[in-house]
């Protein structure tokens, strides 16, 4: 019998790498400070290439591990706080560049969250039968919002991409069981600011706070502490409503997939779920949070590892800002 789940991963990270002692060289802070407070050590950057040109290059591996042409995709998800344009979407270049002819392409936006809210929409769509197959990309290059005179935020991101294809498939992922939440009141804990409101009609007077309004560039801004709080809280939460719903143990499952912000976040959420931490995939070490990229780059390389035996059940948690959050059980078949 089939199922709607994943038949191909892909993800690229762009060449460049910062180290944290590269981070040094122009901020208060070391490698030791960055790694015992985060975990990381290093990050991609990206130096000549786009939003879209990462996430085409995700979307070409994902393809060639599904097996499937550009033509068969019927549909394409660009989850992305960080596109090219505000129009057109990031998904839509992806579409041209990758010759998917016949696909409807958007993009979606969850911030940290987006890969998983992407690939639940996706699989929304299969299941009504509205489309087959569909392209799932969460892509960032979240150097170009990040104010690199704050040491508190900076040292955190990275850029990179990764996608999936989703479709109904007797092989893969099978989707047994999703849940997708968002607390808007929380909206202020993790912003990054668009274009200030700018026409004739606005009352600009002389003062200084109006100017620097109209001045100020999107850059990353974040309550570091309540982001902690919410994060440890919803991955969490997220996990034991996984387990309850499908009728499983904490042994039950094989990995879990979190949304790599910060190893200090995984390992008090492994405390409070009492799963031991080696049950978490992490690769943040290397990569750094790369938001909506980070949960697709995680399972592309616990896939390409050959650790997956049949029949291992996954879990992805992710949480961004929104605030938002969301996870999904996955069984290998």
């Amino acid at each position: 019998m089939s199922h709607v789940g994943i038949i191909g991963t892909g993800s690229y990270l762009p060449e460049h790498i910062m180290t944290n002692d590269d981070l040094s060289n122009f901020l208060d802070t070391s490698d030791e400070w960055i790694r015992t407070r985060t975990g990381i050590r290093e990050r991609r950057i990206s130096t000549d290439m786009t939003t879209s040109d990462l996430a085409y290059e995700a979307g070409v591996r994902a393809l060639e591990n599904s097996g499937l042409k550009s033509e068969d995709i019927d549909l394409i998800i660009c989850a992305t706080i960080t596109p090219d344009y505000f129009m057109p979407s990031c998904a839509c270049i992806v579409q041209d560049r990758l010759g998917a002819i016949n696909a409807a392409a958007f993009d979606l936006v969850a911030a940290c969250t987006g890969m998983i809210y992407g690939m639940v929409t996706a699989e929304q769509f299969i299941k009504s039968g509205m489309y087959e197959n569909v392209l799932v990309i969460g892509s960032e290059t979240l150097s170009k919002v990040l104010d690199w005179e704050d040491r508190s935020s900076c040292v955190l991101f990275g850029d990179g991409a990764g996608a999936v294809v989703m479709s109904k498939s007797r092989d893969g992922g099978k989707i047994l069981t999703s849940k997708l939440e968002s607390d808007g009141s929380k909206y202020n804990l993790l912003t990054c600011s668009a274009i200030p409101l700018q026409n004739p009609y606005v009352n600009i007077d002389n003062s200084k706070e109006a100017k620097i309004e109209m001045l100020r560039q999107p850059k990353i801004k974040m309550f570091g502490q309540e982001v902690f709080k919410y994060a440890v809280r919803t991955i969490t939460d997220n996990i034991n409503y996984i387990l309850n719903k499908a009728k499983l143990t904490k042994e039950d499952i094989t990995y879990i997939i979190p949304h790599q912000a910060n190893q200090r976040i995984i390992e008090q959420a492994s405390k409070s779920c009492k799963i031991p931490i080696d049950k978490f995939f992490m690769n943040l070490d290397r990569y750094g949070n790369t938001s909506a990229a980070s949960v697709g780059i995680a399972l592309d390389e616990l896939l390409s590892s050959g650790q997956l035996k049949r029949k291992d059940r996954i879990i992805l948690v992710g949480f961004g800002g929104g605030m938002t959050s969301g996870s999904i059980l996955l069984e290998w078949s």
